[in-house]
């Protein structure tokens, strides 16, 4: 029987809001066609300038969408079940960090359920972000997997893997506070040498921006990016030595594997 929903949004957080602003922004879904649940009505009246259907109801949101997107806390994940107790969603997309396919599958019982599990980072709410997504369940469709896809597709760059490499990607990304905290303390030894805040920040942020897109657009490796900035640029063979002296790749590594730990223990 065909939902009067195409995608039903359980959770009104930071995730599920880029969700529905580039869904609706982008007009690839109407409004008319998406229901959102939250039990704080305040983050339901935020999002009212979207013109999307909003309700307290997690139960109707799940037995009347033909897509359920989950966009709760882990944590919260077993209060969710206990309200959908008696349904049975068929097709569920999870940005849950942390649960498994299997998991979410167990908590409702099995049966034909399908899970597309996804992860998202921070820039996703400017259109920039990573979303990472197993969509396996979904591969004998390809209306389905081109839905999914299309859903993300207006917050950044999509990467369809395997489940086993969610994880990683959540840790190497780690919801981009490598970048922010770098930024930050560039900004900060900026303004020891003698940079405004402002004129620091600015320099630290497009220098990090057209950081990226030489990795993106350049077919050699980053080592290789690493001596042609030396090349062009002496003075940053100090500035390697003393990251190297400090073993700055050992604190890198140690941090993607603490946030591992914590994706795995957030449950």
């Amino acid at each position: 029987m065909k939902k009067q929903f195409k995608l039903g949004v359980i959770g009104c957080g930071q995730n599920a809001v880029s969700v529905l602003r580039g869904v609706v922004l982008s007009d690839f879904i109407k409004e008319k066609k998406i229901i959102v649940s939250d039990k704080d009505e305040n983050a339901l009246d935020s999002i009212n300038y979207l013109g999307v259907r909003t309700t307290l109801d997690y139960a109707f949101v799940a037995q009347n969408s033909e897509f359920l997107l989950i966009a709760v806390n882990s944590k919260d994940f077993v209060e969710v079940c206990k309200e959908l107790s008696d349904i049975r969603p068929e097709k569920i997309i999870s940005v849950m960090d942390g649960l498994t396919k299997s998991e979410i599958k167990n908590a409702f019982g099995l049966g034909v359920i399908k899970v597309a599990r996804c992860t998202m980072d921070l820039p996703c709410s400017i259109g920039s972000g990573v979303i990472a997504i197993d969509m396996s369940d979904f591969n004998k469709s390809t209306d389905d997997t081109d839905f999914i896809s299309n859903v993300f597709g207006n917050l950044g760059t999509v990467v369809s893997v395997e489940e086993n490499k969610l994880n990683s990607i959540s840790a190497v990304c780690g919801n981009s506070v490598y970048g922010l905290m770098l930024a930050d303390s560039l900004i900060s030894a900026g303004e020891k040498q003698g940079l405004t805040k402002h004129e620091a920040k600015i320099v630290a942020a497009q220098s990090l921006l057209g950081t990226a897109e030489l990795i993106q657009r350049e077919d050699c490796t980053v080592d290789e990016l690493v001596m042609q900035a030396c090349k062009n640029g002496n003075f940053a063979i100090g500035a390697i030595k003393s990251l190297q002296d400090n073993c700055f790749n050992r604190i890198v590594s140690e941090a993607v594997e603490a946030c591992i730990l914590r994706l795995v223990g957030s449950k």
